[in-house]
């Protein structure tokens, strides 16, 4: 029992330190999904934009 504690802290630390070294860098993969993220956002806006020509089209031939 009393080797427990001690080894669930060690554990526990190491997942620790492992987590802050692992964010150190921005990897490849990183940087491929920020690159999609932008992407998808830059979408959205464009189909936001033809949305709000639609409408405006719309109301305009209702009149």
């Amino acid at each position: 029992m009393k080797l427990i504690k001690p080894l669930s802290m060690t554990i526990i630390m190491s997942a620790f330190i492992a987590m802050l070294v692992g964010c150190e860098k921005e990897g490849p993969v990183e940087k491929a999904g920020k690159s999609v993220d932008h992407a998808v956002d830059k979408t959205g806006q464009q189909i936001e934009k033809a949305g709000d020509k639609i409408q405006d089209a719309s109301k305009s031939d209702k009149k």
